[in-house]
């Protein structure tokens, strides 16, 4: 990671692991990254299995513990057995971060059953059952954090996006649930809300429908991956003790 890209709060994590599915790149991987320079060990969670072993590689180089796990997302009996095996590696787990998520574009009318499936499958199916297999440990945490990452889509909504932003749309609901139901245990679930964020994702959009995002954004940038990461330290930090059910923007002023 270079040096602009660590992270800005002065979090101590350590003692704690945290789990982040879709960890092998982009987001994901900037995100247990940050965790693991914060002090946790981590639990890596990726189907691209040649990928995950570069992360774990890269977070292992910091001096910090981290696990490797291969994980369609959409498996329930796989989901339950990884975080069975988390909790066996390292005794406890602390913090679950839901990323793990695919985009399959097409408008309305246009789209395929497939592409519906898969979106809402991953992106929705996916951080509810990681979210269920993951709630009694966590509950077990002195300080046990949920951290969905959702998007601005699922806010307002994005032409040709249409199964993007109702996943996102649920994963923000599917948030609130949980934050009410395992509030009374000490565990707060939160969700971060990304807008235009500079990946390999935005990149496919081409530099004119670029330039065009950026004039709509207030700040007049695109986002880069460590403030999302940012906004995932803060709530996983003693901070935001207080704070559950909330969904950080983190867009650049692109909802105001």
């Amino acid at each position: 990671m270079s040096e602009c890209m660590k992270p800005r709060l002065s979090v101590d994590l350590s003692g704690q692991v945290a789990l982040v599915t879709g960890a092998a790149r982009g987001l994901g991987r900037t995100i247990a990254e940050a965790l693991a320079r914060c002090g946790a060990r981590l639990a890596c969670i990726d189907i691209n299995t040649e990928l995950l072993g570069d992360a774990i590689a890269a977070i292992r180089a910091m001096g910090t513990e981290a696990e490797p796990w291969a994980c369609d997302v959409t498996d329930g009996d796989r989901v339950s057995q990884v975080v069975d095996e988390v909790v066996k590696r390292f005794g406890q787990l602390d913090i679950l971060v839901n990323n793990a998520g695919i985009t399959r574009d097409g408008l309305l009318i246009r789209m395929k059953d497939d592409q519906w499936d898969a979106v809402l499958n991953i992106n929705l199916k996916g951080t509810f059952l990681f979210t269920r297999a993951a709630a009694r440990p966590i509950m077990k945490s002195p300080r046990g954090r949920i951290i969905n990452i959702a998007s601005v889509s699922g806010l307002m909504g994005n032409p040709g996006q249409a199964n993007y932003s109702a996943s996102k749309a649920g994963v923000i609901g599917l948030t609130r649930t949980a934050s009410r139901e395992l509030a009374s245990r000490g565990v707060t679930v939160n969700a971060v809300a990304p807008g235009f964020i500079a990946t390999d994702m935005t990149a496919k959009l081409g530099e004119e429908t670029l330039e065009l995002i950026r004039k709509e954004i207030p700040l007049g940038r695109m986002g880069q991956p460590q403030d999302v990461a940012d906004a995932v330290l803060f709530l996983a930090s003693p901070a935001a003790e207080f704070i559950t059910g909330h969904v950080l923007t983190v867009d650049g002023g692109l909802t105001v």
